[in-house]
């Protein structure tokens, strides 16, 4: 069985936190989406151009996004752009949907700033980058100091280079939650 994913991102994401977690997923057989606003191009902190490459698949809007189709959210860092994708309704609104269907809702470093203006974060345990934290605390989690929580469907990842694990605890929710 394929799974769907779909990283949310900006201008300015942290370019590592979507190149890995992107190329991650296809190393796992799953079909990875990446929706821009509009679906248009954007550029990393550091300079990488998305779509990656000549081989990666037009970027999705927002407007494209369906609970249905996927399996996971994925919402990566960088400040700027998870700071940016949380000021829009559809993205906010999809995070939340996901969330409320028992979907895979995951944010990496400062990706969880677009958890907490969705709403999905009051009383669940999550962890969180230092410069969020107060954020994640005042949208009602517990913060618990840690790479990685999973909280149900809810996954939360204190930091880029803790990715490796971000992506392990992905992969087993969203197999354990369809199992």
């Amino acid at each position: 069985m394929t799974r769907n994913a779909v990283i949310i991102t900006g201008p300015g994401f942290q370019d590592h936190d979507v190149v890995y977690t992107y190329y991650r997923m296809l190393e796992e057989g799953w079909q990875a989406d990446i929706a821009t606003k509009n679906g248009e191009p954007v550029v990393g902190k550091y300079g990488v151009p998305l779509p990656m490459d000549k081989t990666a698949a037009p970027l999705i809007g927002f407007d494209d996004l369906e609970v249905e189709a996927y399996d996971a959210v994925i919402l990566t860092g960088g400040h700027e752009a998870p700071d940016r994708v949380r000021q829009d309704g559809r993205v906010t609104g999809f995070v939340s949907s996901m969330a409320e269907s028992g979907k895979v809702v995951a944010g990496l470093c400062h990706g969880p700033w677009i958890m907490v203006s969705a709403g999905v974060l009051k009383g669940r345990k999550a962890c969180a980058y230092i410069g969020l934290r107060d954020d994640v605390v005042n949208a009602g989690a517990e913060v618990v100091d840690s790479d990685v929580i999973v909280d149900g469907n809810i996954i939360t990842c204190s930091y880029y280079a803790y990715v490796g694990a971000f992506m392990k605890a992905v992969f087993e929710t969203v197999e354990k939650l369809e199992a």
